[in-house]
């Protein structure tokens, strides 16, 4: 657990604490989404549809073993959050997916994605992990970001996602980082 000045705390969370939460990190995704967020989703856009999707994707994961989830919190509300799945094939047992990075847009610019970031990079190399890949949309505030933080650019893949609120085909930039 970390916390800073600004009173943000990043924990890891378990199954258990996500199912608490659900309703939490269910407004933290409907705010993302809903503020333009390349995160799989499109408007219009539910916190039941949101709800839904810790509900069926992510927590079974956390339950089976699969993915870690550290969560950015201020006082009680959920500033940010993101996952590392590490349920890979047998050949890639050093090797882990940084997914869905959110940060609150009343929390942003604050640090919170990097401390998440930092502290997903702890996780990953407790798990044995050597090897982060992610994707992110290029020319987004994540591109700079993952660079700064030593992530490398694979190459772009146009027409890749349709952006969340005018539905406009979108290219996405694939990032790995060698952890030490």
């Amino acid at each position: 657990m970390d916390s800073d000045a600004r009173g943000i705390v990043i924990s890891e969370f378990s199954a258990d604490d996500l199912a608490r939460r659900l309703s939490d990190f269910a407004a933290l995704l409907h705010a993302c989404v809903h503020a333009g967020a390349s995160v799989s989703f499109v408007l219009p856009f539910s916190l039941e549809d949101s709800e839904a999707f810790w509900r069926g994707k992510v927590l079974p994961a956390m339950r089976r073993g699969g993915m870690a989830l550290l969560a950015a919190q201020h006082g009680d509300a959920i500033a940010g959050s993101v996952q590392l799945d590490h349920d890979t094939s047998p050949n890639q047992p050093h090797r882990a997916e940084v997914r869905k990075l959110l940060v609150h847009p009343a929390f942003r610019r604050q640090g919170i994605a990097r401390a998440l970031m930092a502290e997903l990079e702890g996780v990953a190399c407790r798990l044995g992990r050597s090897l982060l890949t992610l994707d992110t949309r290029t020319g987004d505030h994540g591109e700079p970001l993952y660079a700064g933080l030593g992530y490398r650019t694979v190459g772009v893949i146009p027409n890749f996602s349709r952006h969340a609120i005018d539905g406009r085909l979108e290219a996405t930039t694939i990032m790995y980082k060698l952890l030490a």
